[in-house]
């Protein structure tokens, strides 16, 4: 594997991620903050509490008019609330809950720059975790307080790869520990990614991320998000659009993959053409080494079907399903 780069080795079976600069942390406190928190995002904020410490899920913030504000990795961890996102977005998402707070006993932090976080993806990074973690790692979405490398930390179960994936959070004085105690759980030096490596795999996967497919101009179904919304539980904020999208069926827009021609890389935010007037826009665009060049973007529904032709300023695309390149177990099956 040392020979591999960081791409053919989270398909294979897994690289390391510094995460520090790119993933933020919020923690909720205060006597109201299930009741306040469940009626503020997406996801079954009742159910995690009634599940105990380490519950977890993915959830989305909305506006009133259903359009996303943040998209957010949720936690119970004793009597705190974690909300996950993109550092850069987290004074703006703390602004907007912030606003809704009106007579509720909750407290709102940025955690974001207390600990490192290392970012563990790939086909075997829930093999190398359980190699090196004293007890077991967290199922998708859920989280759990453990040791590794006789260091405490914090584990998520997410990801940007579209493999196993898993966020470590730990003290700065324990990176060394730690990263040794997953390199020695792997049998070698894990390869090291940079940011610019995950966004390529990001892509390839069709994992849509916060101010590039999501930001409040779009509705969670238009950008498939719809794992993000628990159908079961009492109102929150924007429930009324979403439960009419899903009652009516359909949105006008929908994210897709694209298979750009040409061997060159367009720039985000170009107009998507077809039948000759505006059906989007691209939104993520990445060299990947097993697809070339490709991209996400958004199109009208009617242009959605794999296999329709688009085109650009300079170049011309073919609508894909996603992801673009096996993941997981459909890689296991293929091979």
């Amino acid at each position: 594997m040392a020979e591999m780069n960081v791409n053919e080795a989270v398909r294979e079976r897994a690289a390391l991620f510094d995460m520090g600069d790119e993933r933020g942390l919020i923690e909720v406190r205060g006597e109201d903050r299930v009741r306040w928190l469940d009626g503020m995002i997406s996801g079954d904020v009742e159910r995690l509490e009634s599940s105990g410490s380490g519950a977890g899920c993915y959830a989305v913030l909305l506006t009133n008019r259903g359009a996303i504000v943040a998209d957010l990795h949720v936690a119970k961890i004793g009597e705190t609330f974690l909300l996950e996102s993109t550092r850069s977005e987290i004074p703006r998402i703390i602004e907007a809950l912030d606003r809704l707070i009106i007579a509720d006993d909750v407290t709102l932090e940025d955690r974001s720059g207390v600990h490192v976080v290392l970012g563990l993806e790939g086909r075997g990074a829930r093999a190398i975790l359980l190699g090196a973690l004293d007890g077991d790692a967290p199922a998708p979405d859920a989280w759990v307080e453990s040791t590794l490398g006789g260091a405490s930390v914090l584990v998520g179960a997410f990801g940007w790869s579209g493999e196993d994936a898993f966020q470590i959070r730990l003290a700065s004085e324990d990176r060394p520990a730690v990263e040794a105690a997953l390199d020695a759980a792997a049998g070698e030096a894990l390869p090291r990614g940079e940011s610019a490596d995950l966004e390529v795999l990001r892509v390839e996967a069709g994992v849509p991320a916060l101010g590039l497919e999501l930001d409040e101009e779009v509705l969670p179904p238009e950008a498939r998000l719809e794992r993000a919304i628990a159908t079961d539980k009492g109102c929150y904020v924007g429930q009324e659009i979403v439960a009419r999208l899903r009652s009516r069926g359909q949105v006008n827009h929908l994210l897709v993959g694209l298979d750009l021609d040409g061997p060159d890389v367009p720039e985000v935010g170009l107009e998507l053409m077809a039948d000759g007037r505006k059906t989007g826009e691209l939104t993520s665009v990445a060299l990947s080494p097993a697809s070339g060049p490709i991209a996400l973007g958004y199109v009208r529904r009617e242009h959605a079907e794999p296999g329709t032709a688009v085109a650009y300023d300079g170049g011309r695309a073919e609508v894909v399903a996603l992801p673009f390149v096996p993941l997981g177990g459909e890689r296991a099956e293929s091979t």
